[in-house]
């Protein structure tokens, strides 16, 4: 009795870790989840290099120089601006 008990709860302790992991989409590459914010802009995903970017977004309105060790770059489109680390995005905001 009492081992039909701890396995119904590991059972559900398995199915409670596993929803938890469903519904957080852990276990995914962050480059392959599209990146929108809540006005649903499509942005960059992290990870995405300088070249990705231009080629997925065209040129940006505005280029900023590197600044800081490690350089970081930001670059403003019309409706985002995304920060990268030497040649790779590590954020991107949607603008208000």
């Amino acid at each position: 009795m009492l081992r039909a008990l701890v396995l119904v709860a590991g059972l559900a302790c398995i199915a409670a870790g596993a929803a938890v992991h469903a519904q957080t989409g852990t276990g995914r590459s962050v480059g392959d989840i599209p990146t929108s914010g809540p006005q649903g802009v499509p942005r960059p995903t992290r990870g995405m290099s300088m070249d990705q970017v231009r080629q997925r977004f065209g040129d940006p309105l505005q280029t900023h120089p590197p600044v800081g060790d490690p350089p970081i770059t930001r670059w403003v489109y019309d409706r985002f601006t995304v920060y990268f680390e030497h040649q790779y995005v590590i954020h991107s905001v949607a603008h208000r």
